[in-house]
């Protein structure tokens, strides 16, 4: 499994980062406007969340239709980064899949809405998706929130440093500076509000 080799950032001007991305859509590709659902599972004893661990069901809705994911997110691999490892697959049938969740004893803990838009894109050979991303909480609405996202793919470890570079120069070309860097995780922002 690939290492998401991913760095966010706290955006405190949502425009200027977007027209930055739209201005040079021959680099940045051009966006891709998508709403994502997320639900996020955890065990009745909460070891998953709290081991760091991520299992999600998050139905994604763009122009070319609905398709709904399930991912698993081992704990961190790099502090500094927040990067972790994934498996993820496409499901068929996003009501079913949450039925079998339930029926393994997962149970929903977390849930909130992501409105982004997407720029795919290659440079220097990597492929990358930068993300823009407005967080909204469902459940009980106090996050409101923009974050920048930016991802590459890491083989192992050993290449983790090298992605992770590649990242923090697309990251300084929209302008974002190492001061606006988080590693907060949504579930974790969206439990700070609940409390």
């Amino acid at each position: 499994m690939a290492i998401e080799a991913e760095l966010k950032a706290v955006v405190r001007d949502p425009g200027r980062v977007l027209a930055r991305l739209e201005e040079q859509s021959e680099q940045y590709g051009s966006g891709r406007a998508e709403v994502y659902h997320d639900t996020y599972y955890d065990a009745p004893d909460g070891s998953l969340l709290g081991g760091d661990r991520e299992l999600r069901i998050r139905t994604v809705h763009g122009p070319d239709g609905t398709r709904t994911v399930l991912t698993y997110k081992g704990a961190r691999v790099d502090e500094a980064s927040g990067s972790k490892w994934e498996a993820e697959t496409q499901v068929e049938d996003a009501e079913a899949t949450q039925q079998i969740m339930r029926g393994l004893g997962f149970t929903p803990r977390i849930r909130f809405e992501k409105r982004c838009r997407n720029h795919a894109f290659e440079r220097d050979g990597r492929r990358f998706l930068a993300t823009l991303v407005r967080v909204l909480e469902l459940d009980v609405p106090g996050l409101d929130a923009t974050f920048i996202e930016v991802e590459t793919a890491a083989a192992d470890r050993g290449s983790l440093g090298a992605a992770l570079d590649a990242v923090r120069a697309v990251l300084a070309d929209l302008g974002i500076g190492e001061d606006d860097l988080t590693t907060e995780l949504y579930t974790d922002a969206v439990a700070a509000t609940r409390t």
